[in-house]
């Protein structure tokens, strides 16, 4: 394996990108270290074109050193504990003003998410940073959406708090890569396929039909992203001889994972991979829930 420097922190030159072909890991390093999200956003999409194209290459076998202030984020948002951002009505303009950055922020972690799988875990199958890469461009995207519907609201984002969940859970499996897929996307990601049905829906009520659209677009993709979580956790298990269902329990107790709640959003899940095992064992915790709530 050859181990080699990190990148500076910023985004490929054009100079640098007319070099045919360059590491692809070694610019989805870069573009992690971006600060600015709208060029980040922009760089994740021009990767993922140049490894389709063949102008830039995934090299399995080049262990990157890891620079100091991942991600790279802008000074804004302040980023505070989740108990300290309130919620408010979708009903008002500015309550649905803060429901479209706090599902910015998600997006643009999950940029970020999906270019650290990239650069950070070596000697995978060439199918992995590619699916990767895909995953950071569709968020990117989703990311890009957001950003202008903020602006149609007269906001942009960092204009109000959010919180760092997603990234602590990186940070927690970064020298896992079977963590790492079974605790985001299968679980942390997984959340938003039961978050994103509710939240469309009281879009559409409050007569935002230009957001609730964005939602559809985010749940169609964010299915395929949990699909590939599920394929690669699996391909790890098979390869270790592990018992999937057992070693997602036992990673999920010993990284802290967050309780699964319902409810949840079974059919999204079903196609996004998840067997019929695991949506029961979903379903006796909606059972459970609904004993609680109703002792009668």
């Amino acid at each position: 394996m050859t181990s080699v420097a990190s990148p500076v922190c910023s985004a490929y030159s054009a100079s640098t990108r007319a070099q045919a072909p360059y590491c692809a890991r070694s610019a989805a390093l870069a573009a992690l270290c971006e600060r600015d999200p709208a060029t980040k956003a922009a760089a994740t999409r021009d990767l993922h074109a140049a490894v389709l194209d063949g102008r830039a290459l995934c090299h399995a076998d080049i262990e990157l050193a890891e620079p100091a202030g991942l991600p790279g984020r802008p000074s804004r948002p302040e980023l505070v504990e989740p108990r300290q951002l309130g919620r408010r009505s979708m009903q008002s303009p500015q309550g649905r003003t803060v429901l479209l950055h706090a599902l910015a922020h998600i997006e643009f972690n999950a940029i970020n998410l999906a270019l650290d799988a990239v650069w950070r875990f070596a000697t995978m199958p060439p199918t992995f940073y590619t699916d990767w890469l895909k995953v950071a461009a569709e968020e990117a995207y989703h990311y890009s959406l957001l950003a202008a519907r903020l602006a149609e609201y007269g906001h942009a984002y960092g204009d109000f708090p959010a919180h760092g969940g997603l990234w602590d859970m990186c940070e927690r499996t970064r020298g896992d890569v079977l963590a790492r897929m079974a605790l985001v996307p299968r679980t942390l990601e997984a959340r938003g396929l039961d978050a994103s049905p509710p939240i469309r829906a009281r879009l559409q009520q409050a007569g935002d039909h230009a957001s609730a659209a964005i939602l559809d677009v985010i749940l169609r993709d964010e299915i395929g992203h949990v699909l590939i979580g599920n394929r690669w956790f699996r391909h790890l298990c098979d390869g270790s001889g592990l018992d999937p269902h057992r070693t997602y329990l036992r990673l999920a107790e010993q990284y802290h994972a967050p309780k699964l709640r319902g409810p949840f959003n079974f059919e999204a899940r079903r196609d996004a991979g998840f067997d019929e095992t695991e949506l029961a064992a979903l379903a006796s915790l909606d059972a459970g829930a609904d004993t609680r709530q109703d002792p009668q």
